[in-house]
């Protein structure tokens, strides 16, 4: 059975839009599994400097709702 990308696209954009974001997640992961790869790589290492930073005190965390808190304000200007 072959269907064309407009029938694809008619079928998945009528998908609940959790169901959407999955497979736009795999789509585009599908389109250069290499970079990719390097991108999760480097977010990797990010993620570990930035543990390390909190762990040793060189940054200050904030808890969750002040820093929602803080950018709603920033949107309300």
């Amino acid at each position: 059975m072959s269907l064309s990308v407009e029938t694809l696209t008619e079928a998945m954009l009528a998908l609940p839009a959790d169901a959407r974001a999955l497979l736009a997640d795999r789509l585009v992961e599908s389109l250069d599994p290499i970079a990719d790869e390097a991108i999760r790589a480097a977010w990797a290492v990010e993620a570990i400097q930035r543990r390390d930073e909190v762990r040793s005190g060189a940054v200050e965390t904030i808890p969750g709702d002040v820093a929602a808190a803080r950018i709603r304000t920033l949107f309300d200007r």
